[in-house]
C-alpha cells in the first residue's frame, strides 16, 4: 500500500488516483479515505489527481499512542504534501478534516494551495465557551468519549443514523452506507478515536481561518445534527476573507455521500472556476 513515514515514525496510509492539478481529501471522525470514494473516482475522471490519507490512528495507517491532536494532523498533511511535492493543490476537507485543512493553512501557509472547501467542517470551535456561545456544552462529548469506550461497535452503528440523516422521515438511506460507516470506523485506533475527540471538539480555528488567502467554498447541511451549522459554517464563512457558504436545505452530516451528485457538481464547477480565472 502507498504509504509515507513521518517524522516521528508514523506510516500515514495514501490514495492517489488519476493525473491533473491536485486535489487532496482530509476526511472526518472516525472514517478513512474511503469516505470520499465518490468525489475522488467522479473528478478522478475528469482530469484531476485525487489523493486522499488516512489521518494518524485511522483507516490503514499506524496507530501510534501519542500525538493524535490537530497540530500533529496538520503537519501529517504538510508531510504528505511535501513528499509527493504537490502544488496548486485544492484542499477539501469534511467534519474533523475541515478542521485540519483549517489548521494546515494557519502553520504551512498557501504557498502550496490553489483553493480550499470546507464540507460539513467543524471550525472554527465547537465547543461551547463564553466567546462561543453557539457551540456544543462539554458534556456533549463527554457523551461521546463514555460511548467509545463503553461500546464502540454499537455506538457507530447507532452513529451512522443521525450522521447521514437516516434518523429523518422519509430519508432513503441505505444499510450498506451506514454499514460502511461502521466498518470505516472500528478500523481506526481505539485510541486514536478516543483523543480525536478532543480534537476535533476543543480545537479553536478562528486564527487559522483568518490566515485563509485563497478562494474559499464552505457547503453545509441546516440539518447538520453532528456540526451544527450555527456554530461552524455560518461562522466560518465571516472569518474567511471572500469565502462563499452554500447552505443545503434539509442535507446531513454526510452529505458527500447522501448527496453526492449535488457535491460532486459543486466540486467540479468551484475548481473549474478556478482554474480558468488562473489561466
Amino acid at each position: 500500500m502507498p504509504n509515507i513515514t513521518t517524522k516521528d515514525g508514523a506510516s500515514i496510509y495514501y490514495k492517489d488516483w488519476g493525473e491533473g492539478q491536485p486535489i487532496v481529501f482530509s476526511h472526518g471522525w472516525p472514517l478513512s479515505a474511503d469516505a470520499f470514494e465518490d468525489q475522488m473516482i467522479f473528478l478522478a475522471n475528469r482530469g484531476y489527481r485525487c489523493i486522499a490519507h488516512d489521518r494518524r490512528g485511522h483507516g490503514r495507517s499506524g496507530q501510534p499512542w501519542d500525538a493524535n491532536d490537530m497540530d500533529t494532523y496538520a503537519d501529517d498533511l504538510a508531510e504528505l504534501v511535501t513528499a509527493l511535492d504537490l502544488r496548486e493543490a485544492i484542499h477539501v476537507g469534511h467534519s474533523t478534516g475541515g478542521g485540519e485543512v483549517a489548521r494546515y493553512i494557519g502553520r504551512h501557509g498557501t504557498a502550496r494551495v490553489a483553493k480550499a472547501v470546507l464540507i460539513g467542517a467543524t471550525p472554527p470551535l465547537m465547543l461551547k465557551t463564553d466567546a462561543n456561545p453557539a457551540g456544543l456544552p462539554m458534556a456533549a462529548f463527554d457523551d461521546i468519549r463514555a460511548n467509545v469506550l463503553a461500546d464502540r461497535a454499537q455506538f457507530f452503528k447507532d452513529l451512522s443514523a443521525p450522521f447521514y440523516g437516516a434518523n429523518r422521515p422519509g430519508a432513503k438511506v441505505s444499510q450498506g452506507l451506514r454499514d460502511s460507516f461502521w466498518r470505516q470506523g472500528m478500523l481506526a485506533g481505539h485510541n486514536a478515536v478516543f483523543d480525536c475527540v478532543k480534537a476535533f471538539s476543543e480545537t479553536d480555528h478562528t486564527e487559522d481561518l483568518k490566515k485563509f488567502d485563497v478562494p474559499t467554498l464552505i457547503l453545509h447541511g441546516d440539518d447538520d445534527q453532528i456540526v451544527p451549522i450555527v456554530a461552524s459554517a455560518l461562522l466560518s464563512s465571516k472569518i474567511v476573507k471572500g469565502a462563499t457558504l452554500k447552505i443545503y436545505a434539509g442535507a446531513p452530516h454526510g452529505m458527500c455521500s447522501t448527496l453526492k451528485d449535488r457535491v460532486n457538481a459543486e466540486l467540479l464547477a468551484f475548481i473549474a472556476q478556478e482554474k480558468s480565472a488562473t489561466a
